[in-house]
């Protein structure tokens, strides 16, 4: 794919329209042809799509393999950077965004949503809230010059927190908004979406450069692999959109309203993680990313989750499909912002 400077490729972009596209291109095969996700609805083992299962992957697996967990031995040389990320992302973030979606879910927007659905589009919130960005932040971090090196850190980190922060957070948040989630499940999903595609990616990595060397595999190998998460997202989508076309031809304002609470809780958290980088003056390339880690998600491990938990038909997993939908242009939108801030913060070696 062609990349514009910074390093964002015109696909990332304007990926907003091309996931715009795809949710008609879905809603249009649920509408007028329902027997493709019929069909696609026979291969599920454990509650999970088989197919989906498979797409997800394709999404995961080639990000997995760009995290360098050797990296982890510098987390000493500046720590107070990978504090801030560590605090926003799981101590704070779940949080707040269980708190945000609960006000306008069950307060602010109680006369247009019912409180079946409102339950379920927490749900699917919650799911978003606690899975902090861990690829993504790779391009957010290359448009706002970060340091590449300590991005690197700090995804590799929370990639290990999310091992075995993401299930108990889960289910504490959904437990108090009394969702019944089996830990088999959830635990399940975990380990499909998140253990299995991270071993791959660690295996791949360590056998093409023992084979090959790591110039090999970072400048040549990987890049192979560009299009297929985007593709994988993409096709997703696709096949979530079919599931869920009836709903959505039914209620198409609730997209809207899932994606108020989801913005403000980006803007809150990316001020949160920024600010404290700027209280404890440490330089601007590291607090950038610091805050692009926090504000965006692991979107495709939550929806993965989601529909392991609810199924592919279900608000929650609409919930967070429409998490991805606001992604890019918000995350764009705070990478104008800290470019434009960047004096604010020392410049530091």
């Amino acid at each position: 794919m062609s990349k514009e400077k910074g390093g964002i490729s015109i696909f990332q972009k304007y990926l907003t329209i091309w996931v715009i596209l795809c949710m008609a291109a879905g809603v249009l095969i649920g509408k007028f042809l329902p027997q493709i996700p019929d069909f696609l609805n026979r291969f599920e083992y454990a509650k999970v799509s088989i197919p989906m299962a498979i797409l997800i992957w394709l999404m995961i697996y080639p990000m997995m393999m760009k995290v360098d967990f050797k990296s982890i031995k510098n987390v000493g040389k500046n720590p107070k950077g990978l504090f801030v990320t560590w605090i926003t992302n799981w101590l704070i973030k779940p949080f707040t965004m269980y708190g945000i979606a609960s006000l306008f879910f069950f307060v602010i927007f109680k006369a247009f949503i019912t409180p079946d659905l409102a339950t379920e589009y927490l749900a699917g919130a919650v799911l978003l809230g606690a899975a902090p960005c861990t690829a993504m932040v790779f391009v957010w971090s290359s448009l706002t010059k970060g340091d590449p090196a300590y991005t690197v850190v700090q995804v590799a980190t929370n990639d290990l927190i999310i091992l075995v922060a993401f299930v108990p957070i889960v289910k504490f948040l959904l437990g108090v908004s009394n969702v019944s989630v089996p830990w088999d499940t959830l635990i399940l999903s975990v380990v499909l979406f998140v253990v299995i595609p991270l071993a791959g990616g660690l295996l791949t990595r360590y056998f093409v450069t023992k084979k090959k060397g790591k110039d090999y595999f970072e400048n040549i190998f990987i890049k192979k692999f560009d299009g297929i998460t985007t593709i994988g997202l993409l096709l997703t989508l696709v096949m979530i959109f079919s599931f869920q076309g009836n709903i959505i031809l039914e209620n198409p304002l609730h997209i809207i309203l899932i994606a108020v609470p989801l913005i403000l809780q980006t803007f809150l958290i990316f001020t949160i993680a920024y600010v404290a980088c700027r209280f404890l003056k440490l330089p601007y390339k590291i607090a950038a990313p610091a805050g692009m880690i926090g504000a965006s998600n692991f979107f495709e491990l939550a929806v993965a989750v989601a529909i392991a938990l609810f199924g592919t038909t279900s608000p929650a997993a609409l919930a967070t499909t429409v998490g991805v939908l606001t992604e890019v242009p918000v995350m764009l939108f705070l990478v104008k912002i800290a470019n434009g801030t960047k004096g604010w913060f020392a410049a530091k070696s």
